[in-house]
């Protein structure tokens, strides 16, 4: 029978794994679908804390995360696609127009 813990250690690999994807990649395309591996470990999370304790809450919360991610994606995707109509790259560092 697999434990909470054997959840929660994926869940956080899979962050692991997130994380060094958003810190080591040059594109912006890899960032936003490493933060989504990030967001899915967390949902991972929610859903074996939520078995664990024999209740539903832990599906009620992943199914509006996903509803906000389905959403932060889309304008994450929109700002990536003008992005690269303006600079011609998706490399983070062309951007430095936005820092003081």
């Amino acid at each position: 029978m697999v434990s909470l813990n054997h959840f929660l250690i994926l869940s956080g690999v899979l962050f692991s794994i997130g994380t060094a994807g958003v810190f080591l990649r040059r594109n912006l395309i890899t960032v936003l679908l490493s933060i989504e591996v990030m967001l899915n470990a967390v949902n991972l999370t929610f859903v074996a804390v939520g078995r664990y304790l024999g209740t539903v809450d832990g599906q009620i919360i992943t199914f509006f995360v996903m509803t906000v991610a389905a959403a932060e994606a889309a304008i994450g995707l929109a700002l990536v696609i003008t992005l690269f109509r303006h600079r011609e790259t998706l490399n983070p560092d062309a951007y430095t127009a936005l820092k003081w």
